[in-house]
Order: structure tokens, then sequence, then C-alpha cells
């Protein structure tokens, strides 16, 4: 390894590092969880019409957009992502319909303002709700005010996925893999997979910083299907940790080319998102080839296939993946991204587990102000 990032990163590093071992953890939770858990959900859907709601802020929101994608093929049922903060700030449109709603939030902390105030207007607006609540500590405000209501869930992660490092890393895998397993509970091999695919991209950081050799000044992630909200997470981890000095993109393959692509230049890294669906990957390649085309050197394809298309010096192939969705898949492959960016922060002299040490963004968003629903927003829900 070219850059030592124990030192100035020991938080982040070792919350990244310890993520394999954090999945099997949640794993044996959820078996103790599975009674009460299926019994819950059974109350919650059952009902046909009910939506089911995936919100969280900023990494959060984004394991809602990956399980949306990933539940809504595989149960053929209405999964939305939305995130909390669109819920709070435009709760009517959101909730237009009247229909009822399990909303599953998202939070590291369950602290933010954002996210206890989702839950409040679901229940304000919804005819009726039910509320899954994945969070990663028990202490947390949206924990504790769910804990003993009749119509909550609480599943709470291992306790070390509360990363204490201002990225969410452990704690963005370990509540996608929960949610995930939640709704469609899967096999040991499976799990084994999942495990076997992350620490594969853990043993990949001397590869990863040969990526970083060509000293990027953008880097862009794209990726289609499910894999679009990991794209989204993937960037969001590079302009965290290198604190905005490596301006970071995400798109689909199919949208970049309709004007984001304008961002390419000699300085800019792509990596490419290859997903498990055959139709979807067919775009993957296709931008992967007319990148190619003119920047050989500058794509970097992530995926499960060993002949991933005209595959290059830089590409990461994870052979314990097939097999795998592209939801089950995101879990295991992020591990390339937050590894990725920590190498970039250290690099760039950024301190990755307090990379705004002015406190100008914090670990906990603070100074939002939660506006009251009017009479006629609070008019629109239950009677």
């Amino acid at each position: 390894m070219t850059t030592d990032v124990t030192t100035p990163a020991s938080a982040t590093l070792g919350e990244i590092h310890q993520q394999p071992r954090a999945w099997r953890d949640l794993a044996v939770l959820l078996d103790q969880a599975r009674e009460p858990l299926d019994a819950f959900l059974g109350r919650a859907l059952e009902d046909p019409r009910t939506r089911v709601v995936l919100t969280g802020a900023g990494t959060s929101a984004f394991v809602g957009r990956i399980v949306a994608e990933s539940l809504r093929g595989r149960l053929h049922r209405r999964f939305d992502a939305v995130s909390s903060t669109d819920l709070v700030a435009a709760p009517r449109t959101v909730l237009a319909e009247g229909v009822p709603v399990l909303l599953v939030s998202f939070a590291r902390s369950g602290n933010s303002p954002e996210s206890i105030a989702a839950t409040e207007l679901v229940d304000a607006l919804a005819p009726t709700a039910h509320h899954l609540v994945v969070t990663c500590d028990p202490t947390g405000a949206l924990a504790v005010g769910h804990g003993d209501r009749e119509d909550s869930f609480v599943l709470t992660m291992p306790p070390q996925t509360n990363d204490t490092g201002f990225a969410m890393t452990s704690s963005f895998s370990s509540m996608l893999l929960a949610a995930l397993l939640a709704f469609v509970p899967t096999d040991a091999a499976a799990l084994d997979r999942i495990v076997a695919s992350g620490e594969r991209a853990l043993a990949a950081e001397d590869g990863l910083d040969r990526i970083l050799d060509r000293a990027p000044r953008r880097m862009v992630f794209l990726g289609g299907g499910a894999l679009a909200g990991l794209a989204e997470e993937c960037a969001l981890k590079t302009l965290e940790l290198t604190a905005g000095t490596v301006a970071a993109f995400h798109d689909t393959p199919l949208g970049f080319r309709h004007g984001p692509k304008a961002v390419l230049d000699d300085e800019t890294v792509v990596v490419v998102l290859r997903s498990a669906d055959p139709r979807v990957r067919r775009y993957d390649d296709d931008i992967v080839r007319e990148i190619r085309s003119d920047r050989p050197d500058q794509v970097v394809v992530v995926g499960a296939d060993a002949d991933q298309q005209g595959a290059g010096g830089l590409d990461l192939v994870f052979p314990e993946a097939e097999g795998l969705d592209d939801g089950l898949r995101a879990v295991g492959l992020v591990a390339v991204a937050q590894l990725l960016a920590l190498h970039a922060s250290v690099r760039l002299g950024c301190t990755p587990d307090n990379p705004f040490p002015d406190g100008s963004v914090n670990r906990v968003v603070r100074g939002v102000t939660i506006h009251p629903l009017d009479a006629t927003d609070a008019g629109a829900g239950r009677a």
C-alpha cells in the first residue's frame, strides 16, 4: 500500500474494515428478531394498498433508493424511496394519495430533526401508518420515540456500526443489508457471498491506490437500476472525506450522455458500477466502450464478471458477487468507494475522521428548523 492511512484515519479506516464481521453479527440479530419482525410486517402490509416509503437524509436516503429498486423487482410491490428532506419540505405532495403507509426510516443516530419530523408527518397525514425504524443507535431519539409503539418496530444494528467517524460507512452497508433481509430473508450461502465480496474489496487497497495515482480532480460514479443509489453514495463519500476538494458526480449510464458527460476532462476518473441485470448491464458496457474510445485510462469498471467488456488494467472484479442481485451486491461493493475516498482524503492532507474541523459541515445536521403543519396540511390525511 502506497498511502499510510492508519494513523490519520483510525476510526474511519477501522469502521470500513469491520464491515464483513458486522454483517455476520447483523444476520444473527435478524434471526433472533425474525418472528416478531415478520408479524409486524404482516400487519403493516395487510392492506394491499399500503405504500412502503423508504426515507432518510443523505447517505441514509441512498440506502432507501437501493432498497426500493431491489425490492420492487423482487416482491412486485410498491416501494418508494423519498428522502426525509423532501418529505419534510413538501409533505402534502409526498403523501397526497391518502393511502396507508409503512414508513421505513434509516438513521445512523436517529437524532437529525428531519428523521423525527418525517415520522410525525406520516402519522399526521396518512390515513394509517406503521413505522419500521432501522438505526444504529438504540438511544437515539428515533429509536426511543418508537420503541414502545404498537405500530412501530425498531431494528437496531450491531453496536459497532454506530460509526464515530464523520462519514457513514459500516452504518450504511449494515442498514442496507438489514432492510433487504428484513423483507426477503436469504440463505447462508448468499450471506457468505456478500461477506466474501466485501472482503475482496477491502483487500484491493493497493489497486485503489493505483487509481488515485492519476490524481483525479473529478470523479464520476455511474450505476443503473439499484446501483444508481450506490453511485450517489459513492459520490457523496468522495465529497465528504475530501472536504469537497475532489468534485464528485453521479448518474446512470444512459443519463450521463444527456449533458453531464461535459464534466469529463483529463483529470477525471469514471467508475462504472456494472449491474447484475443483463439489460442494465448492456448500457453499462456501452458507456464504458464510449468513454474508453477517447480516454482508455480513465475508466474503472467494478463488477462481478471476469469477462467484463473491454476490461482495463484498473478494473475490479468480484466473482463472489455473482448470483446476487444489485441490492445485495451494493453491500460489499460500497467498500471500493469508501476506500477510494479515504485514500484520496489522506493524499490531500485532509483528516477523514473530521474533514471539516471548522464545523461548516457536521456529522449530525444542525440548524434545521422544522416548520409546523398548518390547518390545510393536517386536513389532507386522517379524519
